[in-house]
């Protein structure tokens, strides 16, 4: 979940880490002219490097399919750069509305797939504001619906710290207006409802002051072998439902008691599409109501699986524990 909305949990959402987060990126134009053969022309960047790794990419297969993307390793860029791979031929794309888009991501270091929605058949959404990178906007904006780009940026590896670059392809299936987002001086600051005792045997959770939520999970405690939802509060506002897009306030753990995010921690809550989050959170957060806090064990087949994640944050077969608080959904 590295993305503007929930920067930080490693990569929740395969687009959503490589493309969003990025208001401080350097400026770039696109040209307005298209062709139907990607140049340089159609990349946008301030450093012409840049522009140079991405047109040394080749990409190749038929469009709704998931495509073969060739590179050399180490792939790196210094900033975000994007690159138009076709126009599309639907829906011209408008600032300010939603895409739906397939992505396919790649490490730089050694070119190793990071994720594809097309394996999970689960295009992501995003909303074309200036949350996003103008790299990204250039290369959406004024195409159709169908267009294929190129993004690649770069990010901290939290393991390391150090720099690492990504590279993202994607193809855009859709655009609709963009869903009002609630006023953010009508969404609360924490879960509020009625308490729920929880079952016994499950990680405990207390809050603090300000509802900060702190774990002790038992020792022994073992991973469950399916997804464990515990509300914690009940809310009671609307039902949320799996195609909605949700605020909420979060902190995640591995198995060891180490919390590896918190929108707490970061002072304010995110924002995220309940459809392009890992499974646990999906299946765990749907059906449950605004104003919840929600005790969330999963197993690592519906978090990272195998693969972790690609900064090493959450290692491969790792459950999670999250506990979330429903603040608004929209």
């Amino acid at each position: 979940m590295k993305h503007r909305t929930l920067r930080g949990v490693a990569a929740l959402t395969l687009g959503a880490s490589l493309l969003l987060a990025g208001c401080g990126s350097s400026d770039g134009g696109a040209d307005d002219e298209t062709s139907d053969s990607p140049t340089a022309s159609d990349a946008a960047s301030s450093n012409p490097a840049d522009v140079a790794a991405l047109e040394a990419v080749t990409v190749t297969g038929d469009a709704g399919a998931e495509p073969t993307v060739e590179f050399e390793t180490p792939f790196t860029v210094t900033g975000a750069v994007s690159r138009s791979l076709d126009e599309g031929d639907g829906e011209t794309i408008e600032a300010g509305q939603e895409i739906t888009m397939h992505t396919v991501g790649f490490s730089g270091a050694d070119g190793t797939k990071a994720g594809s929605t097309w394996e999970t058949d689960s295009p992501e959404q995003l909303v074309l504001d200036e949350n996003l990178y103008p790299q990204l906007l250039d290369v959406v904006v004024g195409k159709k619906v169908g267009t294929r780009f190129l993004f690649a940026s770069t990010q901290a590896d939290q393991a390391t710290g150090e720099s690492a670059t990504f590279l993202t392809v994607a193809e855009v299936t859709g655009v609709e207006d963009a869903p009002v987002v609630p006023d953010p001086a009508d969404v609360p600051d924490r879960a509020e409802g009625e308490s729920v005792t929880p079952e016994d045997g499950l990680p405990t959770v207390t809050l603090d002051d300000s509802g900060t939520p702190s774990v002790e999970i038992p020792d022994g405690y073992e991973a469950p072998s399916e997804l464990i939802v515990q509300p914690l509060i009940k809310g009671d506002g609307p039902e949320v439902t799996a195609d909605q897009t949700v605020i909420a306030h979060y902190t995640g753990w591995t198995f060891d008691g180490k919390a590896f995010d918190s929108s707490w921690e970061r002072g304010e809550p995110s924002t995220f599409p309940l459809n392009g989050v890992i499974a646990g959170w999906t299946e765990g957060l749907a059906g449950q109501t605004v104003g919840s806090q929600v005790l969330l064990v999963i197993p690592s087949d519906m978090a990272y699986g195998e693969q972790g994640t690609p900064d090493g944050s959450i290692p491969p077969d790792s459950p999670l524990v999250f506990v979330v608080d429903i603040l608004a959904a929209y």
